[in-house]
């Protein structure tokens, strides 16, 4: 569904050239789950902010089925995510005068369609995420992982078929962000495909590919099988070596990495 080539990102800070991305090639396939990890710095965000298009790459291909996006002017990259991607965000971004309902309506409402027609849409929504019960509630009446469930019900709501996600769990409890990702987990059997950025090597027993960056490349890029005995582990993919693979913290990792909570 999404195919990289050869991308470079370069940003200035003060004098000096800071290359983000240093000729990333991947593939990222429909229905697949797959996180980006890495240290600080290592250019996560910035491939997640290209995906999505909110930035362009300075060289390279980004093919989105079939059509290259790395290249679009303002209004096609707004048309793209708008109809193309749901955005989740790690902190929430509610709108605190509106219900639960009426956040989730917000893409339908800047696309031209009204409160009202939108409505059942965003109600059904948030009987997926299991909030059926609080639609009239504002943010501050909801907890942590309510609020992001109704920024998951939200980045729903158009039925793109690519999901982005920025540290989801980072300002959630451990149980709470379990299931923020196994709702994650659950959305890519409808065939969406859900990209991750995260810190929480924990995260990973969710998904199914995992992509390290190191200073811009990729270090690796790891399945994750799980095994009849319960054990998951992360496998690398040919033409990805065992000795380049990185933790989130930057840690080397040498051999199959069994992954924990």
């Amino acid at each position: 569904m999404l195919e990289l080539t050869d991308v470079t990102k370069e940003y200035r800070v003060g004098e000096q050239a800071v290359r983000a991305l240093d000729g990333v090639s991947l593939r990222i396939g429909a229905g697949e789950f797959t996180a980006i990890v890495g240290p600080s710095g290592s250019g996560k965000s910035t491939l997640l902010h290209l995906l999505g298009a909110l930035d362009s790459p300075d060289s390279g291909s980004i093919r989105f089925q079939d059509k290259e996006i790395g290249d679009l002017d303002d209004d096609a990259q707004s048309e793209f995510r708008r109809h193309r991607v749901g955005f989740i965000f790690q902190f929430f971004n509610l709108l605190p005068t509106l219900t639960a309902w009426e956040n989730i309506a917000i893409p339908k409402l800047l696309d031209g369609t009204g409160l009202r027609k939108a409505k059942p849409r965003a109600l059904e929504l948030l009987d997926l995420v299991g909030l059926g019960e609080r639609a009239d509630h504002r943010p501050a009446e909801l907890s942590g992982g309510q609020m992001q469930r109704v920024a998951v019900a939200r980045a729903l709501i158009m039925d793109p078929p690519l999901i982005l996600a920025d540290e989801p769990t980072g300002n959630l409890d451990s149980k709470t962000g379990a299931s923020i990702l196994q709702l994650l987990a659950d959305i890519t059997e409808a065939g969406n495909s859900v990209v991750m950025v995260t810190h929480d090597m924990g995260a990973v027993r969710y998904c199914d590919r995992v992509i390290n960056l190191r200073d811009g490349r990729i270090g690796s890029i790891d399945r994750v099988e799980r095994g009849d005995d319960g054990e998951i582990r992360t496998v690398p993919e040919p033409g990805h070596t065992e000795a380049a693979r990185v933790t989130a913290d930057g840690a080397a990792v040498n051999g199959a990495g069994a992954v924990r909570a």
